[in-house]
């Protein structure tokens, strides 16, 4: 533990609370950073990780609760003091300038941007060689950020974070774009960061890390603190860690009713994104929900878009009862029966300017007259369907963005059934819509399966596809690591599936 002592706390928040319309983010969390300690935080999406970083960053303010850095404690930080109290953040997300240097974004803003009105770039890049270098990083400085590799604008990203000489650093997810064989590079970087002392807060779902890097492990589950433990202690492990992190009461858990699948009626064979990433093959039944899980950036979304001919890709086929009927195109897909509804469904799903009728019959014209649209039968349709899915709406004309979320994303499932496809690809089905929404939407997605649609839903919500799936499919680094079925589908086998535990 680099020989830190128990008084050497630069961070210490007790009692944090953050609430957000119908979700209790945080409650009563406390946690402790030392000097030169690297402190992991680990939880499934949604358990609080992000919010609590944002707290300490000052993006946040916290309903209650103190944040105490040093010895000055404070009811909630604003973004600009924390970073004079030394608290750098390195988000997932990127923020820097894609058309200037790697070299001008670490030092945007600081003081060795120029001196006077004039601007040294010579001075600026001698400087972020030198501070990469101090830092075993093997960065060319002076080239484009948009032109880095994606592990290189990681990479600028953190020496940016350090060249403010911060005493806290927090790493969100910070190699979420590495390779394997990258990954070592990120982690010999923290350690070198915590033998000078600064304290780090690890975010990240890989527990291979976490065994890696961490001193102290925090695990959250549901916005609460379940448990911190020490590298020496006996629950320092993937397999504890993971059992750890699930644990919700079954009465969370929506109950589908049981039906029996059919046979296979598309078959995903020899996928490959690029010449280099790995095979993927599945198949889904008729009235199957095929779960698709997985970290975001795992190669869920990727996989379903390159079936959706949204992405090109490097090989594979799709068979639909016994026949290839391989998309080159998103018109193709839909013709040849198979749909997707994206995760963004405002931006990628909905004309949100247009009628509620109007939308759902979109990829449908066709059903509607041969040279002239049938107004009466779109109108007789889409009634059909606004009845069917129970879309709240006050008439057939009303503008689908005065909608709640629930009901858009109704109207984007009645599009696609209005069409009359066979294979309901859904990303994140119920991702930014209430609890009684959510539940309506399973029973669509249940009821759908039982008429005898075959549908892959990617999810990020556990008990949404622990409860709604028939089989999950794990996705890792564009690969699927396993297969689960029956009651072998529990939070704890996928985890271990896409975090690293052991079979």
């Amino acid at each position: 533990m680099n020989n830190m002592v128990e008084n050497n706390k630069i961070v210490e928040v007790k009692n944090l609370n953050k609430s957000f319309p119908g979700v209790k983010a945080l409650v009563d969390f406390h946690i402790s950073l030392k000097k030169g300690e690297v402190h992991c935080l680990i939880g499934e999406n949604g358990a609080g990780k992000s919010t609590f970083i944002k707290i300490l960053s000052g993006a946040y303010h916290p309903d209650s609760g103190t944040i105490q850095i040093e010895t000055n404690s404070y009811p909630h930080l604003k973004p600009a003091e924390a970073r004079e109290l030394g608290i750098q953040t390195v988000y997932q997300e990127d923020i820097l300038i894609p058309q200037i240097s790697a070299a001008e974004n670490i030092f945007l803003g600081s003081s060795a941007m120029g001196r006077k009105f004039f601007l040294s770039y010579r001075m600026i890049n001698k400087q972020a060689e030198e501070l990469a270098e101090s830092y075993g990083i093997e960065l060319e400085v002076g080239k484009p950020y948009e032109e880095l590799s994606p592990s290189d604008q990681q990479f600028t990203k953190i020496l940016k974070a350090l060249a403010q000489k911060p005493k806290v650093l927090i790493l969100d997810e910070p190699t979420a774009v590495f390779n394997k064989k990258d990954i070592k590079l990120v982690t010999d970087l923290v350690k070198r960061i915590r033998d000078q002392g600064v304290g780090i807060i690890y975010i990240t779902h890989h527990l291979e890390e976490v065994i890696e890097v961490a001193d102290r492990v925090t695990v959250l589950r549901d916005g609460k603190k379940v448990a911190t433990h020490h590298r020496q202690d006996e629950k320092f492990d993937s397999d504890k860690l993971a059992n750890e992190m699930v644990g919700r009461p079954v009465d969370l858990f929506y109950k589908k009713k049981k039906h029996e699948t059919g046979t296979v009626a598309f078959q995903i064979k020899d996928l490959k994104l690029s010449k280099d990433g790995p095979t993927v093959n599945f198949e889904v039944r008729k009235g199957e929900i095929l779960g698709f899980a997985g970290l975001k950036g795992s190669g869920r979304t990727e996989i379903v878009r390159a079936i959706f001919g949204a992405d090109p890709k490097f090989s594979g086929k799709i068979i639909r009862n016994g026949k290839d009927i391989t998309p080159d195109s998103p018109g193709e897909a839909v013709e040849r029966g198979i749909s997707l509804l994206t995760e963004n469904k405002k931006v990628n799903g909905l004309c949100l300017g247009m009628a509620v009728a109007a939308n759902i019959s979109l990829v449908g014209l066709d059903n509607l007259g041969r040279f002239f649209l049938n107004l009466k039968k779109e109108e007789q349709e889409a009634k059909k369907f606004v009845e069917k899915l129970n879309i709240k709406t006050p008439n057939l004309s009303q503008e689908v963005q005065f909608l709640s979320g629930g009901n858009q994303q109704k109207v984007v499932l009645g599009k696609w059934l209005f069409k009359g496809v066979e294979l309901l690809i859904v990303d994140e089905p119920t991702q930014g819509i209430d609890v009684s929404a959510k539940v309506e939407v399973y029973e669509l997605l249940s009821g759908l399966a039982v008429e005898g649609k075959s549908i892959i839903m990617i999810s990020s919500d556990m008990p949404e596809l622990i409860a709604l799936s028939d089989r999950v499919i794990v996705i890792k680094d564009g690969a699927i690591t396993r297969e689960l079925t029956a009651e072998n589908i529990t939070e704890e086998n996928i985890l271990q599936g896409f975090m690293g535990g052991a079979k």
